[in-house]
Order: structure tokens, then C-alpha cells, then sequence
């Protein structure tokens, strides 16, 4: 793949996923609410095939764009830049943070469904919102390796996706399609396959309000493809939006 990955969100997890690309040899376009000047740490760590630029420059840059903000400021997504193209959409909806989506507490929508609406031109694929962002560097393995794990992805074009299962390729991660934008929610917050096989067991000793700093310690189990098709197969829709530390102990 010789293509350019713009990030529209350079933290936790948009952060990572542009290291995992640089070590594959991708060139990156990272940015962020903040403007360029403030990503200079992350573009100096990176080296020369990374840079840092304006929201919309990031999104015109990109061959891929992954998108890696928090929900409630999708609107604020540029959808021009992105028409026509491929965004990846690690997104997950946290209303105590996001503030409440109607649609997305009745289950009307998925939150990529959301994204897709807002941004109609792309061709949205939700990937890597469902793994912790230390693990996600950590499990992260070479094509073939035994101990490799695997992510789900959804999307309504197979092409869109095709692509996406390549990138995560070269990222270190198996695909597991698990449908359309509309199936999504059988990775989001809430479902068994969301973070928790990837970092396993909670210590018992671990009081709850430490459960967050193990987590971000824990180096990672790896999760198959197969374990992966098994959680996502038979999961039983959660309420939009409901989650809760406590659903890791």
C-alpha cells in the first residue's frame, strides 16, 4: 500500500495508529483541534514521513482518513475535503461525555451510521474502536504471526472495506467483517468484544477505581480472528450508550 493516511484526531488512539503506520512505511497528515503547532512533539517522534497540518488539509492529504475524535463534535468533521473518500471512524459514543444523541439511545442509528449521514460524500468504515490504545500498540504483529490478533470492521461498501482490511494489515491486525454500518453496534461500548478480550482478566485485588491504570499497564492477550467472529456472532444489542467500568470486573 503506497498511500498517505491523514488524521483528523492525533491522541490516544489516533497517536498510535500513526506510529503503527509510520513503522509499516506509510507517509501520515496528522491534526487535531489545536492546530499544527501543537502536534510538533508527535511529528519530531515520527520523523520524516510524517507532518503536521490544519484539520482540513489533513483530510485533503489523505488517501485514507482515519477520524478519531470524540462523537459529540462529528458535526465538526469537514465533509468537502472528504467527499469521495475513504474515512475510517474509530468513534464510540460515551454520553457523559458526548452528551445525549436521541437517535442513538433508541437504537435508531449506529454511531457510524451517524457519521456516515453527516459525512454523505465518504465511504465511512468503523475500525479500531474497540481495543484500548496500550494494547493497541502492543498486540499489534506481523501478517502470519502466531499470536496475532484480529479487529472487527463494518461498512456499506465492499470495496471501502476491501482496503481497510489492507491497511490493517500493514498496521498489525486480521479483519473481521461483521456487516454494514448498520452492524456496527455489535463492536461498540457495551458488547463483548469491546476492549476487554484484548487486555483479560481484572485482578481481583485491583480496586474499581484503579481498574482504568491496570488496564492502560496490562501488555495484551491476543484475540483471533475466530474469537472475534464468536463474540460478535450472537451478542444481544446493548443500550445506546451503555457502559460502565464495572462491566470490566
Amino acid at each position: 500500500m503506497n498511500k498517505t493516511l491523514g488524521f483528523i484526531g492525533s491522541g490516544t488512539i489516533g497517536g498510535i495508529l500513526a506510529r503503527l503506520a509510520v513503522a509499516a512505511g506509510l507517509d501520515v497528515v496528522l491534526s487535531n483541534s489545536r492546530g499544527p503547532e501543537s502536534l510538533a512533539e508527535l511529528v519530531a517522534e515520527l520523523g520524516p514521513h510524517a507532518r503536521a497540518a490544519t484539520v482540513a488539509e489533513a483530510a485533503e492529504a489523505g488517501d485514507l482518513v482515519v477520524v478519531s475524535i470524540p462523537l459529540g463534535a462529528y458535526e465538526k468533521i469537514p465533509a468537502q475535503p472528504l467527499a469521495g473518500k475513504i474515512v475510517i471512524d474509530t468513534l464510540n459514543y460515551y454520553p457523559e461525555r458526548d452528551g445525549r444523541i436521541p437517535e442513538l439511545d433508541a437504537n435508531e442509528l449506529t454511531s457510524s451510521e451517524l457519521v456516515q449521514r453527516h459525512l454523505a460524500g465518504s465511504r465511512v468504515v468503523k475500525a479500531a474502536s474497540n481495543i484500548v490504545s496500550s494494547q493497541l500498540s502492543s498486540l499489534a504483529r506481523p501478517s502470519g504471526a502466531p499470536d496475532r490478533s484480529a479487529m472487527p470492521i463494518a461498512g456499506d461498501d465492499a470495496a471501502a472495506k476491501a482496503e481497510v482490511v489492507e491497511l490493517l494489515d500493514l498496521l498489525g491486525y486480521d479483519a473481521v467483517d461483521i456487516g454494514t454500518l448498520a452492524d456496527s453496534w455489535r463492536s461498540e461500548p457495551g458488547t463483548p468484544v469491546y476492549c476487554k478480550p484484548y487486555f483479560g482478566e481484572v485482578p481481583k485485588d485491583v480496586s474499581l477505581d484503579k481498574t482504568m491504570e491496570w488496564i492502560f499497564q496490562a501488555p495484551g492477550v491476543p484475540v483471533p480472528a475466530d474469537r472475534v467472529k464468536e463474540l460478535t456472532a450472537t451478542v444481544v444489542r446493548p443500550a445506546g450508550g451503555s457502559f460502565s467500568i464495572a462491566d470490566w470486573r
